[in-house]
């Protein structure tokens, strides 16, 4: 819920610096202290109150740094800008997962010492550059009445394409957290393939992904976000089904693309079709509900892959169960081909 109250708060702030980036300077210290508090935990208490902290200071200085995207660009290359920050984002988690191992080998402290100090950089030069680039207009967009997260449910309750788009998006995510989750499981302890072979198949499949981002905000912008999405998620979904049911290597060479594609759309593009959405004077507010979207889907996906996998191990014994993770998958994407095609509405547009 942290997102909600965040996002609309700061659309409602007003300082020299404007409503977004004070929340970037005020959490960065936090963000700070609990990754370097990381470093040296010790028992389980401290390790969970670090990262709760963490994650409280994530969210507080992330959810107004996501509307400066809709603050500070136009509508017509919302997909395009999603995809580049898509590309940076999986250029950085590459880096911090191969930097990370290398630094863990040499001490069990350097990944968070190393993650704080990365992450202190990055924010003091990065509200340097907007302070300086869009301090004037972003101080401008603070002025008047904002919504409060309360008038905002009132938003969604009134708008069924908000709705819809809660709907889609916690789908998404549902899917894509229950992937992540379990994926690398199915093809160790599932499907009887070594480590090694593993780490490549998903290091395949994340490649795909990194190269579709470009592709798939670009031909969003063109044909619209929305309806890209709903042309793609039938195919997607069904692709997802199929490991369930075969793992033979004839059939899952192709699938792997097929998936990696689908699954860079879906990373890409949501946040692309919302924006048209947002009110001028509550990005902020419904950047909040963006995310809360994606957090009961981040929640709800994996608890439901795993469930399924311990309930239907039976009938999926020759996998050990792990299977059955891609019922969960591939059916989180079918069911939001309806509310996302809801999106495509005159209503809605």
């Amino acid at each position: 819920m942290v997102p909600l109250v965040v996002g609309a708060w700061s659309d409602r702030l007003r300082t020299p610096l404007g409503g977004r980036l004070p929340f970037l300077l005020g959490a960065t210290p936090v963000v700070v202290v609990a990754l370097v508090g990381l470093a040296f935990a010790r028992g389980g208490l401290l390790i969970a109150a670090a990262v709760a902290l963490f994650f409280l200071a994530y969210f507080v200085a992330y959810e107004p740094y996501r509307a400066l995207y809709p603050d500070l660009l136009d509508e017509e290359i919302a997909g395009r800008a999603q995809s580049t920050q898509a590309i940076w984002r999986g250029a950085g988690t590459g880096a911090a997962l191969v930097g990370g191992g290398l630094l863990i080998a040499l001490g069990r402290a350097l990944p968070f010492v190393a993650a704080a100090g990365a992450t202190a950089a990055a924010i003091v030069v990065f509200v340097w550059i907007a302070r300086e680039r869009w301090g004037e207009e972003e101080r401008e967009r603070g002025e008047g009445e904002r919504a409060s997260p309360r008038e905002l449910l009132g938003l969604v309750r009134e708008h069924g394409a908000l709705r819809a788009f809660l709907a889609a998006n916690a789908l998404w995510e549902a899917s894509l957290g229950a992937l992540k989750t379990f994926v690398f499981l199915f093809i160790v302890a599932g499907a009887g393939l070594s480590k090694p072979a593993a780490a490549g198949i998903v290091g395949g499949v994340a490649l795909i992904a990194l190269a579709a981002a470009p592709l798939s905000g670009k031909v969003g912008d063109r044909i619209g976000r929305a309806r890209l999405m709903a042309l793609v998620l039938p195919f997607y979904g069904a692709g997802l089904l199929v490991p369930a049911f075969t793992q033979a290597p004839a059939i899952m060479v192709p699938l792997v693309v097929l998936v990696g594609f689908g699954g860079g759309l879906v990373m890409t593009l949501p946040y692309a079709i919302l924006q048209p959405l947002m009110p001028e004077d509550q990005h902020g507010a419904l950047t909040g509900f963006y995310s809360t979207s994606r957090g009961i889907g981040t929640a709800l996906g994996p608890l439901l892959a795993g469930i399924a996998i311990q309930a239907l191990a039976g009938p999926f014994s020759s996998t050990h169960g792990y299977a059955a993770m891609w019922l969960i998958c591939g059916g989180a994407i079918l069911l939001s081909v309806w509310p996302t095609r809801l999106l495509l509405r005159p209503a809605a547009r």
